[in-house]
């Protein structure tokens, strides 16, 4: 199955049957607290990740979350 995730085109010919976004998250190795996902211009819950199959040519938006910041110096 060929979907496209942040405009590149990927292909997971080998997905599990159903293929959801929940499984999708899973194979590409991040972490679901720190991820918000778009699907087709609508933002999915978390909590339907496991609902929500993917079709192919769906067009999704993956915001990965990272910790951190500037280091305060004091003078």
């Amino acid at each position: 199955m060929k979907v496209q995730i942040n405009g590149e085109e990927r292909d997971f010919g080998a997905s599990p049957a159903p293929f959801t976004l929940a499984a999708l998250v899973e194979i590409l190795g991040m972490k679901a607290d720190r991820v918000a996902v778009e699907l087709n211009r609508d933002i999915v819950p978390r909590d339907r990740w496991a609902e929500t199959i993917l079709n192919e040519g769906d067009r999704l938006e993956v915001v990965h979350f990272v910790g951190g910041g500037l280091e305060l110096q004091r003078h």
